[in-house]
Protein backbone atom coordinates (compact mmCIF):
# COMPACT_ATOMS: atom_id res chain seq x y z
CA UNK A 1 0.00 0.00 0.00
CA UNK A 2 1.43 3.11 -1.02
CA UNK A 3 2.60 5.78 1.79
CA UNK A 4 4.13 9.04 2.60
CA UNK A 5 7.38 9.47 3.54
CA UNK A 6 7.58 12.28 5.65
CA UNK A 7 10.79 14.37 7.35
CA UNK A 8 12.21 12.76 10.47
CA UNK A 9 14.45 14.12 13.05
CA UNK A 10 17.58 13.78 11.32
CA UNK A 11 19.29 15.44 14.15
CA UNK A 12 18.24 15.46 17.82
CA UNK A 13 16.36 18.71 18.63
CA UNK A 14 16.48 19.92 14.76
CA UNK A 15 13.16 21.73 13.57
CA UNK A 16 13.78 21.22 9.86
CA UNK A 17 16.52 20.62 7.37
CA UNK A 18 17.30 21.15 3.47
CA UNK A 19 16.87 18.39 0.95
CA UNK A 20 20.53 18.35 -0.18
CA UNK A 21 20.37 16.03 -2.62
CA UNK A 22 17.91 13.02 -3.74
CA UNK A 23 19.87 9.33 -3.84
CA UNK A 24 16.95 7.66 -5.82
CA UNK A 25 15.27 8.50 -8.55
CA UNK A 26 11.40 8.48 -9.54
CA UNK A 27 10.41 4.64 -10.38
CA UNK A 28 13.49 3.04 -8.37
CA UNK A 29 13.53 0.43 -6.54
CA UNK A 30 15.17 0.65 -2.45
CA UNK A 31 15.90 -2.00 0.09
CA UNK A 32 15.31 -0.99 4.05
CA UNK A 33 18.21 1.06 5.46
CA UNK A 34 19.26 2.04 2.10
CA UNK A 35 19.97 5.88 2.03
CA UNK A 36 16.99 7.94 -0.05
CA UNK A 37 18.50 11.53 0.26
CA UNK A 38 20.46 13.49 2.01
CA UNK A 39 19.84 16.28 4.06
CA UNK A 40 21.44 19.15 5.62
CA UNK A 41 20.79 20.59 8.98
CA UNK A 42 22.42 23.66 10.43
CA UNK A 43 24.80 20.74 12.37
CA UNK A 44 25.80 18.17 9.13
CA UNK A 45 24.94 16.95 6.11
CA UNK A 46 23.18 12.96 7.08
CA UNK A 47 21.50 10.22 5.22
CA UNK A 48 17.90 10.31 5.43
CA UNK A 49 17.49 6.10 5.08
CA UNK A 50 14.90 4.34 4.21
CA UNK A 51 12.62 2.50 6.92
CA UNK A 52 10.87 -0.57 4.87
CA UNK A 53 11.34 -1.89 0.91
CA UNK A 54 9.74 0.01 -1.99
CA UNK A 55 9.55 1.89 -4.97
CA UNK A 56 10.09 5.65 -4.89
CA UNK A 57 6.81 6.66 -6.27
CA UNK A 58 7.13 10.55 -6.39
CA UNK A 59 9.35 13.37 -4.65
CA UNK A 60 7.05 15.93 -2.72
CA UNK A 61 10.26 18.18 -1.75
CA UNK A 62 12.97 19.69 -4.21
CA UNK A 63 16.24 20.08 -3.64
CA UNK A 64 17.45 22.46 -1.39
CA UNK A 65 14.14 23.10 -0.28
CA UNK A 66 14.01 23.60 3.76
CA UNK A 67 11.55 20.82 5.09
CA UNK A 68 9.60 20.89 8.69
CA UNK A 69 10.28 17.58 10.63
CA UNK A 70 7.30 15.45 9.97
CA UNK A 71 6.54 16.90 6.72
CA UNK A 72 5.88 14.97 3.55
CA UNK A 73 9.17 14.82 1.49
CA UNK A 74 7.90 11.72 -0.84
CA UNK A 75 5.13 9.16 -1.73
CA UNK A 76 6.37 5.45 -1.03
CA UNK A 77 4.81 2.41 -3.31
CA UNK A 78 4.99 -1.11 -3.21
CA UNK A 79 5.97 -3.28 -6.17
CA UNK A 80 2.57 -3.20 -8.89
CA UNK A 81 1.48 0.43 -7.61
CA UNK A 82 1.12 3.32 -10.33
CA UNK A 83 0.72 6.51 -10.43
CA UNK A 84 -3.05 6.65 -9.52
CA UNK A 85 -2.70 5.08 -6.10
CA UNK A 86 -0.44 8.27 -5.63
CA UNK A 87 -3.42 10.26 -6.55
CA UNK A 88 -5.38 8.55 -4.41
CA UNK A 89 -3.04 8.83 -1.48
CA UNK A 90 -2.48 12.50 -1.60
CA UNK A 91 -6.20 13.38 -1.81
CA UNK A 92 -6.82 11.12 1.24
CA UNK A 93 -4.31 12.69 3.17
CA UNK A 94 -5.13 16.17 2.41
CA UNK A 95 -1.83 16.69 0.87
CA UNK A 96 -1.57 19.39 -2.03
CA UNK A 97 1.37 20.17 -4.27
CA UNK A 98 2.46 23.92 -4.38
CA UNK A 99 4.57 26.51 -5.98
CA UNK A 100 5.56 29.63 -3.64
CA UNK A 101 7.42 33.13 -4.32
CA UNK A 102 7.70 33.47 -0.88
CA UNK A 103 9.02 30.40 1.32
CA UNK A 104 11.27 27.86 1.10
CA UNK A 105 9.92 25.89 3.49
CA UNK A 106 6.92 22.90 4.03
CA UNK A 107 4.97 22.62 6.47
CA UNK A 108 2.13 20.06 7.55
CA UNK A 109 0.68 19.08 4.35
CA UNK A 110 1.18 21.87 2.00
CA UNK A 111 4.86 20.89 0.24
CA UNK A 112 6.88 23.52 -1.78
CA UNK A 113 8.19 21.72 -5.14
CA UNK A 114 9.66 24.82 -6.41
CA UNK A 115 11.08 28.14 -4.42
CA UNK A 116 11.83 31.44 -6.12
CA UNK A 117 11.94 35.10 -6.02
CA UNK A 118 11.11 37.87 -8.58
CA UNK A 119 14.00 40.67 -9.30
CA UNK A 120 12.80 43.29 -11.59
CA UNK A 121 10.92 41.41 -14.63
CA UNK A 122 13.47 38.43 -14.37
CA UNK A 123 12.26 34.94 -11.91
CA UNK A 124 15.70 33.82 -10.31
CA UNK A 125 15.20 30.41 -8.65
CA UNK A 126 17.15 29.41 -5.24
CA UNK A 127 17.44 27.20 -2.49
CA UNK A 128 16.06 28.78 1.19
CA UNK A 129 19.78 28.95 2.01
CA UNK A 130 21.28 30.20 -0.80
CA UNK A 131 18.68 32.89 -0.97
CA UNK A 132 19.20 33.81 3.55
CA UNK A 133 22.81 33.85 2.33
CA UNK A 134 23.06 36.31 -0.38
CA UNK A 135 20.38 38.61 1.30
CA UNK A 136 23.04 38.61 4.61
CA UNK A 137 26.09 39.50 2.08
CA UNK A 138 24.17 41.84 -0.02
CA UNK A 139 24.13 39.86 -3.03
CA UNK A 140 22.11 40.56 -5.65
CA UNK A 141 20.70 37.29 -6.90
CA UNK A 142 20.51 38.28 -10.65
CA UNK A 143 24.51 37.86 -10.71
CA UNK A 144 24.69 33.97 -9.42
CA UNK A 145 25.13 31.65 -11.42
CA UNK A 146 23.14 28.21 -10.54
CA UNK A 147 24.70 24.93 -10.23
CA UNK A 148 21.88 23.17 -8.63
CA UNK A 149 18.73 21.07 -10.57
CA UNK A 150 17.70 23.23 -13.23
CA UNK A 151 19.83 25.99 -12.78
CA UNK A 152 18.55 26.82 -9.24
CA UNK A 153 21.18 28.22 -7.13
CA UNK A 154 22.20 26.93 -4.11
CA UNK A 155 24.37 27.38 -1.28
CA UNK A 156 27.56 26.95 -2.60
CA UNK A 157 26.92 29.43 -5.45
CA UNK A 158 26.65 31.87 -3.08
CA UNK A 159 29.72 31.02 -1.20
CA UNK A 160 31.55 31.25 -4.38
CA UNK A 161 30.86 34.60 -5.19
CA UNK A 162 32.04 37.82 -3.66
CA UNK A 163 31.25 40.86 -6.16
CA UNK A 164 33.67 43.61 -6.76
CA UNK A 165 34.35 45.70 -3.95
CA UNK A 166 32.10 43.47 -1.59
CA UNK A 167 31.19 46.45 0.14
CA UNK A 168 34.77 45.95 1.74
CA UNK A 169 36.36 49.36 3.07
CA UNK A 170 39.07 50.57 0.95
CA UNK A 171 43.01 49.39 2.20
CA UNK A 172 44.09 51.05 5.36
CA UNK A 173 40.79 51.80 6.25
CA UNK A 174 39.73 48.64 8.28
CA UNK A 175 39.16 46.83 5.33
CA UNK A 176 37.42 43.56 5.54
CA UNK A 177 35.75 40.74 3.74
CA UNK A 178 31.69 40.16 5.42
CA UNK A 179 31.36 36.45 5.40
CA UNK A 180 27.96 35.00 6.36
CA UNK A 181 27.65 32.51 9.22
CA UNK A 182 26.88 29.18 8.13
CA UNK A 183 23.95 27.43 9.50
CA UNK A 184 26.99 25.00 11.36
CA UNK A 185 29.33 28.03 12.77
CA UNK A 186 25.69 29.30 13.90
CA UNK A 187 24.69 26.44 15.73
CA UNK A 188 28.62 26.01 17.06
CA UNK A 189 28.74 28.93 18.55
CA UNK A 190 25.27 28.64 20.44
CA UNK A 191 25.71 25.33 22.08
CA UNK A 192 29.76 26.16 22.99
CA UNK A 193 28.09 29.88 24.67
CA UNK A 194 25.43 27.57 26.33
CA UNK A 195 28.09 25.23 27.80
CA UNK A 196 30.77 27.68 28.63
CA UNK A 197 27.83 30.01 30.76
CA UNK A 198 25.98 27.13 31.96
CA UNK A 199 28.26 24.52 32.56
CA UNK A 200 30.81 25.02 35.53
CA UNK A 201 34.10 23.99 34.07
CA UNK A 202 37.35 22.97 35.87
CA UNK A 203 40.49 22.14 34.24
CA UNK A 204 43.56 19.65 34.95
CA UNK A 205 46.85 19.13 33.36
CA UNK A 206 49.25 16.49 32.92
CA UNK A 207 52.37 16.26 31.37
CA UNK A 208 53.06 12.63 29.89
CA UNK A 209 56.49 11.04 28.75
CA UNK A 210 55.03 9.67 25.64
CA UNK A 211 58.47 8.08 23.99
CA UNK A 212 57.13 4.26 24.88
CA UNK A 213 53.91 4.34 23.55
CA UNK A 214 55.27 6.46 20.62
CA UNK A 215 58.07 3.27 20.20
CA UNK A 216 55.33 0.70 21.04
CA UNK A 217 52.71 2.35 18.24
CA UNK A 218 55.97 2.09 15.65
CA UNK A 219 56.39 -1.29 16.81
CA UNK A 220 53.09 -2.19 15.70
CA UNK A 221 52.32 -0.67 12.63
CA UNK A 222 55.48 -2.54 11.12
CA UNK A 223 53.39 -5.95 11.69
CA UNK A 224 50.23 -5.05 11.70
CA UNK A 225 48.24 -4.27 8.52
CA UNK A 226 45.85 -1.33 9.64
CA UNK A 227 47.87 1.55 10.78
CA UNK A 228 47.02 2.57 14.36
CA UNK A 229 47.35 6.37 14.82
CA UNK A 230 48.29 8.18 18.03
CA UNK A 231 44.60 9.22 17.98
CA UNK A 232 43.94 5.22 18.29
CA UNK A 233 46.18 5.15 21.16
CA UNK A 234 44.62 7.51 23.27
CA UNK A 235 40.97 6.44 22.84
CA UNK A 236 42.33 2.86 24.12
CA UNK A 237 43.90 4.70 26.83
CA UNK A 238 40.73 6.70 27.94
CA UNK A 239 38.33 3.68 27.68
CA UNK A 240 41.18 1.88 30.12
CA UNK A 241 41.52 4.86 32.52
CA UNK A 242 37.40 4.20 32.67
CA UNK A 243 37.87 0.75 33.57
CA UNK A 244 39.75 1.81 36.15
CA UNK A 245 37.76 4.35 37.26
CA UNK A 246 33.93 3.66 36.52
CA UNK A 247 32.65 6.16 38.58
CA UNK A 248 33.67 8.86 36.55
CA UNK A 249 32.06 7.43 32.91
CA UNK A 250 28.95 9.46 33.86
CA UNK A 251 26.77 12.57 32.44
CA UNK A 252 24.51 14.80 34.30
CA UNK A 253 20.82 15.47 33.79
CA UNK A 254 18.24 17.66 35.84
CA UNK A 255 16.77 14.80 37.48
CA UNK A 256 19.77 12.42 37.59
CA UNK A 257 23.58 11.58 37.24
CA UNK A 258 23.44 8.44 34.90
CA UNK A 259 26.46 6.29 34.66
CA UNK A 260 27.77 4.01 31.65
CA UNK A 261 29.53 0.68 31.33
CA UNK A 262 30.48 0.95 28.01
CA UNK A 263 32.82 3.80 26.54
CA UNK A 264 31.71 5.95 23.72
CA UNK A 265 34.06 8.33 22.99
CA UNK A 266 33.13 11.69 20.62
CA UNK A 267 36.18 12.38 18.42
CA UNK A 268 36.44 16.04 17.58
CA UNK A 269 37.08 16.47 13.66
CA UNK A 270 38.03 19.90 11.60
CA UNK A 271 36.10 19.96 8.46
CA UNK A 272 35.86 22.87 6.02
CA UNK A 273 32.33 23.92 7.79
CA UNK A 274 33.39 23.43 11.60
CA UNK A 275 33.60 21.13 13.77
CA UNK A 276 32.17 17.67 13.94
CA UNK A 277 32.22 15.10 16.24
CA UNK A 278 31.50 11.71 15.48
CA UNK A 279 30.58 9.18 18.24
CA UNK A 280 33.24 5.58 18.68
CA UNK A 281 30.96 3.17 20.44
CA UNK A 282 32.34 0.80 22.79
CA UNK A 283 36.12 1.69 21.92
CA UNK A 284 36.79 -0.76 25.60
CA UNK A 285 35.44 -3.04 23.67
CA UNK A 286 37.39 -2.71 20.95
CA UNK A 287 41.14 -4.10 20.03
CA UNK A 288 43.78 -1.78 18.07
CA UNK A 289 43.11 -2.99 14.30
CA UNK A 290 39.19 -2.92 14.98
CA UNK A 291 39.91 0.57 16.53
CA UNK A 292 41.83 1.91 13.95
CA UNK A 293 39.21 0.75 11.31
CA UNK A 294 36.38 2.60 13.00
CA UNK A 295 37.82 5.88 13.34
CA UNK A 296 39.40 6.18 9.97
CA UNK A 297 36.57 5.30 8.12
CA UNK A 298 34.29 8.20 10.83
CA UNK A 299 36.62 10.58 10.04
CA UNK A 300 36.73 10.34 6.69
CA UNK A 301 33.18 10.69 6.39
CA UNK A 302 32.99 13.38 8.54
CA UNK A 303 35.50 15.53 6.14
CA UNK A 304 33.12 14.92 3.59
CA UNK A 305 29.85 15.10 5.17
CA UNK A 306 28.73 12.11 4.95
CA UNK A 307 27.94 10.66 8.86
CA UNK A 308 24.61 8.95 9.72
CA UNK A 309 22.39 10.43 12.61
CA UNK A 310 23.41 7.45 15.11
CA UNK A 311 27.23 8.45 14.57
CA UNK A 312 27.13 12.07 15.43
CA UNK A 313 25.06 11.75 19.06
CA UNK A 314 25.03 10.52 22.18
CA UNK A 315 28.74 9.27 23.12
CA UNK A 316 29.73 10.39 26.87
CA UNK A 317 33.31 11.87 26.90
CA UNK A 318 34.76 13.58 24.05
CA UNK A 319 38.84 13.95 22.91
CA UNK A 320 40.64 16.54 21.19
CA UNK A 321 43.44 16.90 19.66
CA UNK A 322 45.82 19.68 18.29
CA UNK A 323 49.03 18.26 18.21
CA UNK A 324 49.30 18.01 14.80
CA UNK A 325 49.74 22.11 14.47
CA UNK A 326 52.38 22.36 17.38
CA UNK A 327 49.78 23.33 20.24
CA UNK A 328 51.57 23.02 23.75
CA UNK A 329 48.23 23.24 25.86
CA UNK A 330 44.64 24.16 25.54
CA UNK A 331 41.01 24.06 27.57
CA UNK A 332 38.77 22.87 25.93
CA UNK A 333 34.79 23.76 26.34
CA UNK A 334 32.72 20.87 27.01
CA UNK A 335 30.10 19.03 24.66
CA UNK A 336 27.22 18.74 27.03
CA UNK A 337 25.54 16.70 28.51
CA UNK A 338 28.83 14.71 28.42
CA UNK A 339 30.84 15.60 31.66
CA UNK A 340 34.59 15.25 30.08
CA UNK A 341 36.69 16.63 27.00
CA UNK A 342 40.40 15.32 26.30
CA UNK A 343 42.82 17.73 25.00
CA UNK A 344 45.68 16.91 23.13
CA UNK A 345 48.95 18.89 22.84
CA UNK A 346 51.91 18.40 20.93
CA UNK A 347 54.82 15.82 21.14
CA UNK A 348 57.75 17.92 22.05
CA UNK A 349 61.20 17.28 23.88
CA UNK A 350 61.71 18.56 26.94
CA UNK A 351 63.90 18.04 29.55
CA UNK A 352 62.92 15.58 32.07
CA UNK A 353 63.89 14.01 35.71
CA UNK A 354 63.77 9.95 35.43
CA UNK A 355 65.02 7.76 38.75
CA UNK A 356 66.96 11.29 39.56
CA UNK A 357 68.49 11.76 36.67
CA UNK A 358 68.11 14.72 33.75
CA UNK A 359 67.32 13.43 30.38
CA UNK A 360 65.24 14.12 26.95
CA UNK A 361 62.02 12.87 26.27
CA UNK A 362 58.79 13.83 24.21
CA UNK A 363 56.52 14.72 26.70
CA UNK A 364 52.74 15.64 25.65
CA UNK A 365 50.13 18.09 27.74
CA UNK A 366 46.89 16.64 28.39
CA UNK A 367 44.15 19.07 29.41
CA UNK A 368 41.20 17.11 31.08
CA UNK A 369 37.71 19.87 31.10
CA UNK A 370 35.66 18.70 33.68
CA UNK A 371 31.37 19.59 34.49
CA UNK A 372 31.73 19.92 38.11
CA UNK A 373 28.33 19.03 38.58
CA UNK A 374 28.95 15.68 37.96
CA UNK A 375 32.84 15.07 38.62
CA UNK A 376 34.38 16.20 41.50
CA UNK A 377 37.88 17.44 41.53
CA UNK A 378 39.37 14.38 43.37
CA UNK A 379 37.50 11.97 41.10
CA UNK A 380 38.75 14.23 38.09
CA UNK A 381 42.10 13.70 39.35
CA UNK A 382 41.85 10.13 40.09
CA UNK A 383 40.65 9.30 36.16
CA UNK A 384 43.31 11.58 35.13
CA UNK A 385 46.24 9.61 37.19
CA UNK A 386 44.82 6.50 35.85
CA UNK A 387 45.30 7.93 32.31
CA UNK A 388 48.57 8.97 32.92
CA UNK A 389 49.69 5.86 34.55
CA UNK A 390 48.49 3.87 31.49
CA UNK A 391 49.70 6.01 28.65
CA UNK A 392 53.29 6.32 30.06
CA UNK A 393 53.40 2.87 30.23
CA UNK A 394 51.61 1.10 27.56
CA UNK A 395 52.44 -2.74 27.74
CA UNK A 396 48.90 -3.44 28.90
CA UNK A 397 48.01 -3.04 25.34
CA UNK A 398 49.59 -5.98 24.29
CA UNK A 399 49.25 -8.10 27.12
Amino acid sequence: MASIMRMPEVLANATEAVISKWLVDEGASFSVGQPLAEAETEKALVEVPAEVDGVLGRKLAKEGTSISVGAPIAVLLNSGETAADIEKLLASENISVATTSTSGTAKGNHVVVSNSESVGTERVFLSPLARLMAKEKGIDPRLLHGTGPGGRIVKRDVEAFMPSGGGAKPAGDGSYSAIAHTPMRRAIARRLTESKSSVPHFYLSAPCIADDLLNMRKKINEWSEKKVSVTDLILKTVAAAFSDVPEANVIWTPDELRRFSDVDISVAVSTDNGLITPVVRAVNHMNLNQLSAVTEDLIARARIGRLKQNEIEGGTFSVTNLGMYGTNEFYAILNPPQSGILSVGAAKQKPVVVNGAITIASVINFTLSVDHRAIDGALAAQWLSAFVKRFENPLWLVV
